[in-house]
């Protein structure tokens, strides 16, 4: 019976041990996922455009409305591959996939191209593309590119940052016309866009920007309680609208009082025996299901980050997230292009909070 007993032992052991290295942000795991944007980011069609078209000089091809963003099905989803690449040159700064991001880089990131882009944004019916999603996601890649060693030489971040720029200034006036919080599980969820806006505002040190946002996080969110968590997920979400909220408050408030926030917002976390399913898809060559692959990753970020907030929460936590991890991890390397077009950039980041969480 102990010989018995020992066996499983060893065998639950080394599954831990195997699925502890699948989530490890190591050279292999890079190569592997930047393979995705790597492909995709050229890939002009399939493409999903988001323009109100004015006449028919605007019915134009992607890669000239969009000469850096035009690939990978959608602008957004262009966006956070360039960033994904980004962070992948930041952890392997001397490898040769770093090197091939290098060339790509300095193709795409041109003074000429980003005026176009800018461009687009510059009539009144097209000044809300994006908003508050791709945003988000613009200030994310340009604060990681501005981070890279190379930046100096290459000026990546220089080049953007009019675009960027314009796009702060979007969130600055949008914020206080914003009556109520979006909380769906989609693009236009408020806390993501606050989340990843908050991020960059700290890494420039920009104050005013970081005060509106916190502003208008509180202003939203502070008086929240009793989350339905229950009710979630809904078919098409990637974005999990209690948990996502919870993530961003953990950025805005100090430790206790989001303590005894996150009490009244999310009660149950606090209990023992707390758990969330990962979310299931049917369907992966389905745009909208295989939203919940998403979700999962975008669960598994919000666990890590309030984790390393709350200590109290962090082994149940740690648990979940990769629990959530582990559902869909292993559907994103050659899966059909309705996930493998955006679902890279959304694992590594959670596994780079993750990693922040465990560090």
């Amino acid at each position: 019976m102990k010989k018995i007993i020992l066996i499983l032992f060893v065998f639950v052991s080394c599954v831990s041990i195997s699925q502890e290295n699948q989530l490890k942000l190591d050279y292999a795991t890079f190569e592997k996922f930047s393979a995705l944007p790597l492909h995709c980011i050229p890939t002009e069609y399939p493409y999903k455009l988001g323009q109100v078209i004015s006449s028919d000089e605007d019915l134009r091809s992607p890669r000239d409305l969009h000469p850096i963003f035009y690939g990978c099905f959608d602008w957004h989803s262009a966006v956070h591959g360039h960033w994904l690449l980004a962070k992948a040159k930041s952890k392997f700064p001397d490898s040769d996939l770093s090197k091939r991001i290098t060339a790509l880089f300095n193709k795409q990131f041109t003074t000429q191209k980003v005026k176009r882009e800018l461009d687009y944004f510059g009539t009144k019916l097209n000044e809300s593309f994006e908003r508050t999603y791709g945003w988000a996601w613009l200030l994310k890649l340009h604060a990681e590119l501005k981070a890279l060693p190379e930046n100096s030489t290459h000026k990546w971040s220089d080049k953007l940052q009019p675009l960027t720029d314009h796009i702060v200034k979007l969130y600055i006036d949008f914020l206080p016309k914003l009556l109520y919080p979006i909380r769906v599980g989609e693009h236009t969820n408020s806390a993501f866009g606050l989340s990843l806006a908050l991020d960059y505002s700290r890494s420039v040190k920009n104050e005013k920007f970081e005060s509106a946002i916190i502003e208008r996080a509180k202003f939203f969110y502070l008086q929240d309680q009793h989350c339905p968590l229950s009710w979630e997920p809904s078919g098409y979400d990637f974005i999990s609208p209690c948990l996502q909220e919870a993530e961003l408050m953990s950025k805005v408030l100090p430790q206790s009082d989001f303590r005894s926030w996150l009490a009244g917002f999310l009660p149950q976390v606090f209990e023992g025996n707390f758990n969330l399913k990962p979310g299931k898809v049917a369907d992966r060559t389905d745009g909208k299901l295989v939203h919940l692959d998403g979700l999962n990753f975008s669960r598994a970020w919000c666990f890590y980050t309030i984790a390393k907030k709350l200590p109290e929460l962090r082994e149940n936590f740690i648990q979940l997230g990769d629990t959530h991890l582990l559902a869909s991890m292993n559907q994103v390397a050659e899966s059909d292009y309705m996930g493998s077009h955006w679902l890279a950039s959304f694992l590594i980041y959670a596994l780079e909070r993750r990693e922040v969480l465990m560090n």
